[in-house]
């Protein structure tokens, strides 16, 4: 029962928001929980905003704030570029984000971001003013641009054995890891789940750990 109470509280605390991004894109997203210390949650490709409630659930629980959004293409989000999937400016999505959650109260703002919400999460803290992005947790992911120009503290979490139709994802991801500057953490799990998938496996009680771990740490 008490359980029940806690989740119907959690859901009706989400809210459905929309904001500008800087290029004339509109950003669609879900808002969860209250306080200053926020997180804004990226998805992947094969994902959309709504695949973070379990996650955003989570994090509202320990005092987060937590923004889940769609990408420009995905769901109600436009944006210029963003038939040219390859090439959109979803940093530009990630960056009015964190925009957003600045206007509104959140002291600090953090990035979790899946498969190439991660990417977009990196080129932003790359291309955002010193301090705007506090950390930022890659899924199966890795900046675009070169990760030494990293302004947040980054965790790096891949399966071993990830990897598309170009190979390994790991390489890649460990040699942008090694490029990026302090304070950072890599954690490579066994598997071959990409991203957010690694929450349909057994490892996704460790992954949602080793998230909030960071993400609460001084």
């Amino acid at each position: 029962m008490l359980l029940a109470l806690v989740l119907a509280t959690l859901v009706a605390a989400q809210q459905t928001t929309s904001f500008p991004a800087e290029d004339g894109g509109r950003v669609c997203a879900d808002l969860y929980g209250q306080g200053t210390r926020a997180v804004l949650l990226a998805h992947g490709g094969r994902f959309n905003k709504e695949s973070w409630r379990e996650q955003a659930r989570a994090m509202v629980s320990q005092g987060f704030r937590v923004l889940a959004i769609d990408f420009r293409g995905f769901g109600c989000s436009t944006g210029p570029g963003q038939a040219d999937f390859d090439h959109a400016p979803f940093e530009k999505d990630v960056l009015a984000a964190v925009r957003y959650l600045k206007a509104h109260g959140a002291k600090t703002v953090s990035v979790v971001g899946g498969s190439f919400g991660g990417g977009a999460a990196g080129d932003a803290s790359i291309k955002s003013a010193p301090g705007e992005i506090d950390r930022i947790v890659f899924l199966g992911a890795a900046p675009n641009l070169p990760a030494e120009k990293l302004k947040s503290r980054a965790l790096f979490i891949v399966a071993r054995d990830d990897a598309n139709d170009s190979g390994p994802r790991l390489p890649g991801i460990r040699a942008q890891y090694e490029n990026a500057p302090q304070p950072k953490e890599l954690i490579v799990l066994d598997g071959s789940a990409h991203a957010q998938f690694l929450f349909q496996t057994d490892q996704s009680a460790r992954v949602m750990h080793e998230i909030l771990r960071f993400l609460s740490m001084p």
